[in-house]
């Protein structure tokens, strides 16, 4: 996919969608096209058996959607990511950075979520990986963190591939959870 160009008071300003890219993946801003591909990931039980609020509806797909169109509203080096195979152009997911106050520490989150039918290729811990090295070595951060629920085992799979170890257990509004943590010293520790 070409960038993307805008015009901006009379100037062409061209801006690059894509955030980062891996042997077999691309990461870019969501656009609205994207809108029926991430709904069938949110409306799908089994996609989101994992997440508190469960499926979500159309309505609810296209809020959060036009909440992360530019990245995060409050962090726009954030948010979550159109997950796109890079050999077939096809919509594998969404993956991103995710900002997060935990114990009243603001922390970053790698998220990751890959279509069921994609399941089983390494996409959702290759997506993490390009997602930890952006963070690293891009952004300048030093620590990110997975909230994952403890019987998430293949989440936690890709959490433990991409070098994070169990912290401890948390809770917040959305209910309980367990923190996987991997600091950038140790990354290289895998």
């Amino acid at each position: 996919m070409p960038d993307a160009l805008f015009s901006v008071d009379d100037e062409k300003v061209i801006i690059s969608m894509f955030i980062l890219e891996t042997e077999r993946l691309r990461l870019r801003h969501m656009i609205s096209e994207d809108l029926e591909a991430l709904f069938t990931l949110y409306r799908d039980p089994e996609m989101r058996r994992y997440f508190p609020e469960g499926t979500l509806s159309y309505v609810e797909t296209k809020e959060e959607l036009e909440w992360h169109l530019h990245g995060h509203p409050k962090h726009p080096q954030l948010g979550l990511w159109a997950t796109i195979h890079k050999e077939s152009g096809q919509f594998l997911g969404r993956c991103g950075l995710l900002p997060w106050t935990i114990d009243g520490v603001f922390e970053i989150e790698i998220a990751y979520m890959i279509d069921k039918r994609f399941w089983r290729q390494g996409f959702g811990s290759e997506a993490a990986l390009g997602i930890r090295d952006y963070a690293f070595d891009k952004l300048g951060l030093t620590r990110l963190v997975c909230l994952i629920d403890e019987e998430n085992i293949a989440s936690i799979k890709v959490a433990a591939k991409i070098g994070m170890k169990f912290e401890k257990v948390g809770e917040d509004e959305l209910g309980p959870f367990h923190l996987y943590t991997l600091h950038k010293s140790k990354r290289n520790e895998v």
